[in-house]
C-alpha cells in the first residue's frame, strides 16, 4: 500500500506512464521528473501499455510448496534408523535438499547423531546437570562484577 504523499501514487503512476506511452516522452527524461529510477519508469509504462492496474501487486508467492510426501518421509526415517545416516547423507542418497531431510527428522523427534549410542542406535542418556541449589536463603550468592576490592573484617561503609 503507498502512503499519501508517496512520489508515485495510482494516480502519479498514471501520469508517468502516459507522458511516456501517448505523449513519448523518453523515460530517462520522464523519470528524472517524477523523481524515480529509470527502471520504475519504464516498469509503470509497460505496465500501462499491457493494460494492467496502477497498483502495487501482491506480495503473496505464485504458488507455495506442499509438505513432503508420507512416502518420502517414512524413507528419511528407515534411512535414520537402519544406516544412522545424518542428513546431509540422506539428503544426496535421495536426491532431496538437506534442510528438508534436517526438517522431517525434526518433526519426528529423531535425537542428532551424536546424542545416539554407536552400538545400540538408541538415544543414549545424558549425565544429569549439577545443580547448586541453596537449603537456606543466603546460602548460596552469586556475585557478577568486574573487580573485587579490598573489604574490611566486619564489613565496610563503602
Amino acid at each position: 500500500m503507498v502512503h499519501a504523499n508517496a512520489p508515485l501514487t495510482a494516480v502519479g503512476r498514471e501520469r508517468l506512464a502516459r507522458l511516456i506511452v501517448e505523449q513519448g516522452w523518453p523515460v530517462r527524461r520522464a523519470a528524472e521528473r517524477f523523481q524515480v529510477s529509470p527502471a520504475t519508469a519504464s516498469r509503470w509504462s509497460r505496465r500501462f501499455r499491457e493494460g494492467e492496474p496502477m497498483t502495487d501487486r501482491s506480495s503473496r508467492p505464485g504458488s507455495s510448496p506442499g509438505r513432503t510426501p508420507m512416502r518420502l518421509e517414512h524413507r528419511i526415517v528407515s534411512l535414520r534408523f537402519s544406516r544412522r545416516w545424518g542428513p546431509h547423507r540422506i539428503g544426496y542418497h535421495l536426491g532431496v535438499p538437506r534442510s528438508t531431510v534436517g526438517r522431517v527428522l525434526h518433526r519426528y523427534r529423531m535425537p542428532p547423531l551424536a546424542h545416539l549410542d554407536q552400538a545400540t542406535g538408541l538415544p543414549a542418556r545424558r549425565p544429569t546437570p549439577i545443580r547448586y541449589e541453596a537449603t537456606a536463603p543466603g546460602q548460596l550468592v552469586h556475585v557478577d562484577i568486574k573487580k573485587l576490592g579490598r573489604i574490611p573484617d566486619g564489613g565496610g561503609w563503602r
